[in-house]
Order: C-alpha cells, then sequence, then structure tokens
C-alpha cells in the first residue's frame, strides 16, 4: 500500500521568492520606468557586488552558465586542436562550453570521496594540446583547489572554476569565485542564487581578461559598432541583474540554512545502505545538492516518492557515455568511478523553506528503507 504521509517537493524557491516578493516588485517598477534594459545601471552595480562577494576584482554579467565557461575559454584563445581537462561526471554545460571553441573535452575521473575531479588522475590525461583544466565544484563542493593549481602551474595550464552550483562555498577560508585564473557562474532560477530567468556570470582577478570577455559577450564590440572579435550575443540583462542584487544581499543567511538542513540529514540518517556526503578538511560546501549513494538507487527512489518525497538523479548518465559525446570513442568501463557515481547517486529534498520536520522525516523513510 501507498503512503503518502508528508508531501515534500525535491525543490521549491516559493519561501525566499516570498521572502523578498516586496522588494522585487518594486525594483520592477524602478527598471521599467527607467526603460534602459541591457548594460545599464543595475548590471554595473551587481558586477561590482558580485565581485566583491567573491573576492575578486571583476565581474562580467553574460547569458548563462554555459556562456560564462565558454567565453573565457575564449578568451584565453582556446580553440580547434586545443584540449581541456574537465570531470565525466560532471552536468553537460561543462563539456558543451569546450566544444563550442572547437577544442576537444578530455574527461578525467572523479574522487569517490567528494566526487569532485580527482586530482591524482590529470597529470596522466596532460599532452601538448592541453591548455586549461575545469574545476567543478559539484553539489556546492569546492574541488582540491591546492593540488589543482600545483599540476596547472607546473605545466604552465589555465585553471577555471565552474562554479555554477556553488555560489559562497568556501575553500580554506576563500570564497569559490577567486580560487583560479577564472570561474564561471550560473543564476539559473534552481542555483542558491538564482535569476528570474536565465543568467551567468565570469568573475576573475584578470583584467585583460575581463574586458575580453566582455568585448565577445557583446557582439566582439568594444564600443557601439567597432567590433574587434567575432563575438556572442551573451549579456545579463538589468531585469536580472537587479533581482540579483536583491538576492545577493540575503545569499549567506539561505546557505546558512541549507548548511543547517545537510547537517540534520547527515545526524539523522543511519542506513549501512546509504553513503552520505563528506566535506573535505577546511571547506564550506553550500550544499546545491545533497547526494546520497545507494546500489538500490532505483528502488529507493521508488520508496521515497511513493512516501511523498521528491527526488533528482545528478547525473544518471556521465559525460563520456552521452550520445552527443559518441563521435569521442568512449564505452561502459572507461570511467568507472564516474559510473559509479552516476548508477548510485540519488538527490534528496534540500531548500531555503524546508522545515526541521520535514528533514526528519525524510531521514526517517531513509532509514526505514531495506529495513
Amino acid at each position: 500500500m501507498t503512503d503518502k504521509g508528508m508531501q515534500i517537493p525535491f525543490a521549491s524557491v516559493e519561501a525566499m521568492h516570498q521572502e523578498i516578493q516586496n522588494e522585487i516588485r518594486v525594483k520592477f517598477e524602478e527598471v521599467y520606468r527607467k526603460n534602459w534594459f541591457i548594460q545599464g545601471e543595475e548590471l554595473r552595480k551587481f558586477e561590482e557586488e558580485f565581485a566583491s562577494y567573491c573576492e575578486s576584482a571583476f565581474c562580467v554579467g553574460c547569458g548563462n552558465g554555459l556562456d560564462a565557461l565558454m567565453l573565457i575559454l575564449k578568451a584565453y584563445g582556446i580553440g580547434a586542436g586545443d584540449e581541456v581537462i574537465l570531470p565525466s561526471n560532471t552536468f553537460i554545460a561543462t563539456a558543451l562550453a569546450v566544444i563550442y571553441t572547437g577544442a576537444v573535452p578530455v574527461f578525467a575521473e572523479p574522487d569517490l570521496f567528494d566526487y569532485t575531479i580527482d586530482t591524482d588522475k590529470i597529470e596522466e590525461k596532460i599532452t601538448a594540446r592541453t591548455k586549461a583544466v575545469i574545476a567543478v565544484h559539484l553539489y556546492g563542493q569546492p574541488a582540491d583547489m591546492d593540488a589543482l593549481l600545483a599540476v596547472t602551474k607546473k605545466y604552465g595550464l589555465k585553471l577555471i572554476e565552474d562554479a555554477a552550483q556553488a555560489h559562497g562555498a568556501y575553500y580554506k577560508g576563500r570564497k569559490t569565485g577567486g580560487l583560479a585564473d577564472a570561474a564561471g557562474f550560473s543564476f539559473y532560477p534552481g542555483k542558491n542564487l538564482g535569476a528570474l530567468g536565465d543568467g551567468g556570470a565570469v568573475v576573475t582577478n584578470d583584467k585583460i581578461l575581463a574586458d575580453k570577455v566582455r568585448a565577445l559577450g557583446n557582439y566582439g564590440s568594444d564600443y557601439k559598432y567597432h567590433h574587434i572579435y567575432q563575438g556572442n550575443n551573451s549579456r545579463l540583462d538589468e531585469l536580472q541583474a537587479a533581482f540579483l542584487r536583491i538576492k545577493l544581499s540575503r545569499l549567506d543567511v539561505w546557505n546558512k540554512r541549507r548548511r543547517e538542513i545537510a547537517k540534520l540529514y547527515t545526524d539523522r540518517i543511519q542506513n549501512p545502505l546509504i553513503t552520505l556526503p563528506v566535506e573535505r578538511q577546511a571547506c564550506e560546501s553550500v550544499y546545491h545538492i545533497f547526494a546520497i549513494r545507494c546500489r538500490q538507487r532505483d528502488s529507493l527512489e521508488k520508496y521515497l516518492n511513493e512516501r511523498g518525497i521528491g527526488t533528482n538523479k545528478h547525473y544518471p548518465v556521465p559525460m563520456h557515455l552521452q550520445n552527443a559525446f559518441r563521435h569521442l570513442g568512449f564505452h561502459r568501463g572507461d570511467f568507472p568511478a564516474a559510473e559509479e557515481i552516476s548508477d548510485t547517486e540519488l538527490s534528496l529534498p534540500l531548500f531555503y523553506g524546508m522545515t526541521d520536520q520535514q528533514t526528519e522525516y525524510v531521514a526517517e523513510c531513509i532509514n526505514s528503507f531495506g529495513a
């Protein structure tokens, strides 16, 4: 018999949006009255505020997180014939950013400890064509940046953060976004810092890179009707920048609650069939995703869904097995760690506004699974 019990969605933005709805309406009216919707004052202020938040010098708004990574690669001159190393257990946008420059994505195994790229597996992937490594802060957990910096500096490679899931996360006391040569962020609505539509940004301490990224995202133009590059149209609009400014002022509070929910899960879930997520020493995840692993993952998912608990899988098909990349010639078994994660990972509900009671109900259901 199906026991619906408590109904808990996998994710919800309702609580945070109720909290700021009056400010959002006032800001919308303000921008609307100005009749200036692209590259205006709201974008300039958001870029300054987000750069400061990430403890970096420059921020350039763009259309989405994929574009942010692509623009970084293009600005560094990475293209046809080049190779970029990235984990094979990321979202497809990381790999597409490489493909769109004409370069080749080179997949590396993740670490089964925290699911970020295995730093011991990178050096063997480096060739004369390698130009960069993309470190994905997966699920809100920072990658091991010190180890990555050591490898990339040794070989003269660029190190790029894919921080699309890690707004406000800390690595050894420093915020993500300021840990490498440049970082790409997504402001997709479901992110910890999400717009009311698509959006993204590049964060860096490199002024030359920032200026080139800004030009590339504006049709390759440094000023109106003067085009110095073959660019793209990828800009963060005024309304989204304005909304993000409101949300940014609350991000640390919202992230703090996410960490409280994650701790409740970690303290309450006690089932030998379940592998819980862990944090790297001296790091603070922002738990964009609370990812558990279970060898009976599909049965567990069905069990939880029948009890009113929403779940998701991040990600059920690793990059090297995606049909979009079949031309690269990989097969099942080529990246066993990535496949292990894809076959066993299940994402539990975790969102600002989720109550302790809801969290405990999820934990209780998990604890009863297989009993």
